[in-house]
C-alpha cells in the first residue's frame, strides 16, 4: 500500500464526509491547543480528549476498558490534570511531556498521545492500532502495533508520522484523517 498526498487528501474528503466525530473534532482541533497552551480551559475539555480518545472507534472498543480508563481520570483533581497539561505544552522532550501525562490517573501512552495532539497538533499524533497497521502497510513502520505500547513504541510512530507528513506535505491533523479513513476503505474489510 502507498500513501501519496493525493491518497492523503482523498481519504480526508472521505472521512469530513462520513465521520459523524469531524465536526467536533475540527472545532477542537481548532480551538483546544491555545486553550490548553495557555491554560485557559475546563475539567470538560480534557475529559472529553479522553472519552474522544476511545469513542472514535464508535462503539469498537471494549465498553469495560473504555469506562475503567474513564473512570480512573474522573478522580484526579483538575489541579493535578492543569500541572500535568502545563508541564506538557511546556516542553518539547516528548519524555516530559508523555511523563506528566502518564502520571494521572488512567493515562498511559495511548491516552497520553491524544492529550498531546490537542496540545500540540503540529508536533504530536494521537496512536491507535488503526493508524499503526495503515504506517506499517505503507512501509514507513517495520512492525506491528505492539502489545504493550512504550514511549519509544510512541516515539517510533511519531518518527513515520512526520516521515509521511513531509513526503505529501501534510499536516498531522490532515495525515490522522487519511490514516483513520484508509483503515477504513482499505484494511477493515
Amino acid at each position: 500500500m502507498m500513501l501519496s498526498a493525493e491518497d492523503i487528501d482523498r481519504y480526508v474528503e472521505q472521512y469530513q464526509a462520513v465521520e459523524p466525530l469531524y465536526p467536533v473534532e475540527s472545532e477542537a482541533i481548532e480551538t483546544l491547543p491555545t486553550a490548553l497552551q495557555t491554560g485557559e480551559y475546563g475539567w470538560k475539555d480534557t475529559e472529553w480528549i479522553v472519552q474522544w480518545c476511545f469513542r472514535r472507534y464508535l462503539g469498537d472498543y471494549p465498553d469495560t476498558d473504555r469506562r475503567r480508563i474513564e473512570d480512573a481520570f474522573a478522580t484526579e483533581s483538575f489541579e493535578s490534570v492543569h500541572t500535568a497539561i502545563s508541564t506538557a505544552a511546556d516542553t518539547d522532550d516528548l519524555h516530559t511531556a508523555a511523563d506528566a501525562l502518564t502520571a494521572l490517573s488512567g493515562v498511559d501512552i495511548y491516552v497520553a498521545s491524544a492529550l498531546l495532539f490537542f496540545i500540540s497538533p503540529e508536533q504530536y499524533l494521537v496512536i491507535g492500532p488503526r493508524e499503526w497497521e495503515v504506517l506499517s502497510e505503507s512501509g514507513f513502520l517495520d512492525r506491528t502495533y505492539p502489545a504493550s505500547l512504550t514511549i519509544d513504541a510512541y516515539q517510533e510512530y511519531l518518527t513515520a508520522c512526520t516521515q509521511l507528513a513531509t513526503e505529501t506535505d501534510r499536516s498531522f491533523w490532515e495525515c490522522y484523517m487519511g490514516l483513520w479513513q484508509c483503515w477504513k476503505s482499505e484494511v477493515d474489510h
